[in-house]
């Protein structure tokens, strides 16, 4: 094995178990979220997809325009079969069976859901696996079983295309919150907001949060050195790598003991792994046996395996090629610069689009300073009102906040953007709340207590809370009034 072989095998475990996460996850959930009787069924969407490019008269580009196999059907078990192979293809790349064959599939059933997913599927963890999923078709072992004591470095350019888009995703980061011009990052106040104002906390943000504001401003500090400064060491010697991918690793590390970003802290890390080397690995490793030289002999014509050696790199030099300018277009986004030297690059951003293989990535961009909370009630008689019990948001103020990922539950994360916004900028919710009045089984398991078990409420409202930490209990918080009107099945139909 050459230098950074085990580093490669160990990114393909580790991508492996990312995915498994995100199929498992979606697999609990799809039915509730986009099923028949979800809140925003595939069904429907692929039906309104149908009549757009039938009107538009487009042919096969219908495809590329929408790519994913619910073209096939859009059943319920359909797209939790989707799931399932998702998670049985997932544990053979963590088994190391056919790598070659398995990333392409993981990578189109991922898309497949991402596309008919909707609002469900915003999140730039989604993008970024489907973009490091991509790139890790081009970099597989041509093997039927990738085994550690046959581990062979990643070729050098997909190694490259892949630390670019760990670059990229840092930097871009760090950059976009000082461009943002939000005056809580240049103060380095944000970190004093965000542990009680993002989506799920963890019990430990509790605990940060009541840290003093010298530590909460040296930290946001910290935070926007290490996502701008620390990828600049990632073309340096050896030292300098290891030290950028400790760094990034802690920092993910932070990242997921204060809040529940499913599966991102561990599919950022795993991108750290490609700055080792085997040298860390070397006392696991059993040292290879001494051969004897072998007979010299004439040179034989080139083998199967230089042959598979020259075909990917002309297909890495043609990945290079499609996504590079796109990516330096995307990654000037984070920054608010244009670059019009890249105007050449707009019909390839237009191609690549549907298939997020190459994103613009930053987290928190303008921190949310108060966390407003949308309290969902139902009632029989419009008098008597009684609450929905989310599993994993903010709701009963003594409940501990949870640990929950790897696992995303959308549905709960949908809830938080919801309440930054209207209810009637919500399409989505205005279905929620008419789910509930349906009393939709699929959805109502999405929820921690559903008050109405035996029939469904005749009205639902949404009111809308301020929540903070509190000081002798998990939660506090007050009632800013209505969030939506009082519902009922002849008025909810969005």
């Amino acid at each position: 094995m050459r230098s950074d072989a085990v580093p490669s095998w160990l990114f393909r475990r580790l991508l492996g178990l990312v995915y498994l996460f995100a199929f498992w996850s979606l697999a609990r959930q799809v039915a509730g979220l986009i099923g028949h009787d979800g809140i925003l069924p595939a069904s429907e969407y692929m039906n309104q997809i149908r009549e757009w490019v039938a009107g538009q008269q487009i042919g096969i580009d219908r495809f590329r325009l929408f790519p994913t196999l619910a073209w096939i059907s859009t059943t319920d078990a359909f797209l939790t079969g989707l799931s399932i192979a998702g998670i049985v293809l997932s544990l053979l790349l963590i088994l190391g069976v056919t790598p070659l064959a398995v990333l392409p599939l993981l990578w189109i059933l991922y898309l497949s859901l991402s596309t008919v997913g909707q609002d469900f599927f915003t999140y730039q963890w989604d993008a970024l696996l489907l973009e490091t999923g991509f790139l890790a078709i081009f970099v597989a072992p041509v093997a039927w079983l990738d085994r550690l004591r046959d581990a062979r470095p990643l070729p050098r350019l997909g190694k490259w295309l892949l630390l670019w888009l760990l670059f990229r995703l840092t930097v871009g980061s760090g950059a976009i919150k000082l461009a943002s011009g939000d005056p809580t990052w240049r103060n380095l106040t944000a970190l004093t907001f965000h542990y009680y104002t993002q989506p799920i906390p963890t019990p430990v943000a509790w605990y940060v949060q009541q840290l003093p504001l010298w530590f909460h401003k040296a930290t946001t500090a910290a935070v926007i050195g290490l996502e701008l400064f620390a990828p600049l060491l990632f073309v340096g010697p050896r030292r300098l790598r290891i030290t950028a991918c400790w760094l990034l690793v802690g920092l993910q590390a932070g990242i997921a003991l204060t809040g529940n970003y499913a599966f991102f802290s561990l599919l950022s890390a795993s991108l750290c792994v490609l700055l080792l080397d085997d040298r860390p690995f070397a006392r696991f490793l059993p040292a290879p046996p001494a051969l004897p030289a072998p007979p010299a002999l004439p040179a034989p014509p080139a083998p199967p395996a230089l042959r598979t050696s020259r075909v990917r790199r002309s297909l890495l030099i043609a990945v290079a090629i499609l996504t590079l300018p796109v990516s330096i277009v995307n990654f000037g986004r984070s920054f608010r610069v244009q670059l019009s030297a890249l105007n050449f690059a707009a019909p390839l951003v237009e191609l690549t689009f549907p298939f997020h293989s190459s994103n613009t990535y930053g987290l928190f961009a303008v921190m949310t300073t108060t966390r407003p909370e949308i309290i969902v009630q139902g009632s029989e008689d419009g008098v008597e009102w009684k609450t929905y019990e989310f599993r994993y948001k903010a709701g009963d103020m003594n409940r501990r906040p949870p640990w929950v990922a790897p696992h995303q539950p959308r549905l709960d994360w949908q809830m938080w953007f919801a309440a930054l916004g209207s209810y009637e900028g919500e399409p989505w919710f205005q279905r929620f709340c008419l789910k509930l009045l349906e009393g939709s089984p699929d959805v109502l398991a999405l929820l921690e207590r559903n008050p109405f078990p035996d029939r469904p409420p005749r009205y639902v409202r949404a009111e809308l809370y301020q929540y903070e930490f509190g000081r002798d209990r998990w939660w506090t918080g007050k009632r800013l009034g209505s969030y939506s009107p009082v519902l009922s099945l002849s008025n909810a139909r969005p």
